[in-house]
């Protein structure tokens, strides 16, 4: 099996067994191959080196094991992340040959057009920057524009917008972080969020959610993610999400448009990739009706939001 090279995160069993059993895995009995009726499209030996977002890792999987027919047990293993910043600036750098991967930062467009590998990049499907309470606060909605006051201090007490009177607790991540990224592309805007003391910026997106269902204060504490790693991968007890503008986040509301923070997630590999290269089969079978098909089986929205393609 072809090594993959740098990685620094590996998606375990136990999050995969529970997108299995929430029907994400579609057609996957965790040891089986994917049952196909035509050959594989690549062997696990010319497999490309992919990399991607946290958030992408479940649909990485999927894509492998469908595309060489291999066990899901077997994708796992081969299925690693350097995370959204690291993933763009592997494949920039020749250390990968093809992404699935969240929006990069500003700053790290930034340095990509300094690095200048000319990059050939698509998007193939959508998600949502989303925020978390705990179960027990009141606030069932928030304004985009009381978001935008709550993360600039201008809101900063629960009471000012329908809750109980206790100081509002706004966690953010790293400026590089894919979730970050989103949260200032498609809320702050022109608007610059306020500090966050080291305590309220965890590293890993995981560790925010963590936080928020342990701060000592919990009733306080708001957060935000990406919904598909929030809802799927790594839900945990005693935290919701807040509705925004009125919409509450969900695969529906996602696909038809209605929940308004909404971005696309990429394929991207380097423009100068031969065209009958294995990176360049993987690519184009990620577009093709087989790609769309695979990614709505991992659980995943497509841009193409018609009905599943069959197989």
């Amino acid at each position: 099996m072809k090594n993959l090279r740098n990685s620094l995160c590996r998606l375990s069993s136990l999050l995969l067994v529970a997108a299995a059993a929430l029907g994400l895995m579609a057609g996957c009995t965790g040891d089986d191959p994917v049952k196909q009726a035509d050959p594989p499209l690549l062997t696990p030996e010319e497999y490309p080196v992919v990399d991607g977002s946290t958030a992408n890792l479940p649909m990485m999987v999927q894509i492998m094991q469908e595309t060489t027919g291999i066990t899901q047990a077997e994708a796992e293993q081969y299925t690693t992340c350097n995370k959204t910043s690291g993933a763009w600036y592997q494949l920039a750098y020749g250390y990968s040959d093809l992404l699935l991967v969240y929006e990069a930062a500003e700053v790290v467009k930034d340095e990509l057009a300094n690095i200048g590998t000319e990059l050939d990049i698509t998007p193939i499907g959508r998600d949502a920057l989303v925020f978390i309470v705990n179960e027990d606060n009141p606030v069932q909605n928030l304004t985009r524009q009381q978001l935008i006051d709550i993360y600039t201090g201008q809101i900063t007490n629960w009471q000012q917008v329908g809750g109980a009177d206790l100081p509002i607790v706004a966690f953010q991540r790293p400026d590089a972080s894919g979730s970050q990224s989103l949260f200032m592309k498609l809320l702050m805007t022109d608007d610059e969020p306020m500090a966050a003391p080291t305590e309220l910026r965890p590293a890993e997106m995981g560790e925010l959610i963590e936080d928020l269902a342990t701060y000592d204060n919990t009733d306080n504490a708001l957060g935000f993610s990406v919904f598909y790693y929030a809802n799927y991968m790594y839900s945990q007890p005693g935290l919701r999400f807040v509705a925004v503008d009125g919409v509450l986040p969900s695969d529906e509301t996602i696909a038809d448009g209605t929940y308004p923070l909404l971005n696309e997630y990429y394929l991207a590999v380097r423009a100068d990739e031969p065209a009958d290269s294995p990176t360049m089969r993987l690519h184009d079978w990620i577009l093709s009706d087989k790609g769309e098909a695979a990614i709505r089986a991992a659980g995943y929205i497509p841009l193409d939001l018609g009905e599943p393609n069959a197989e």
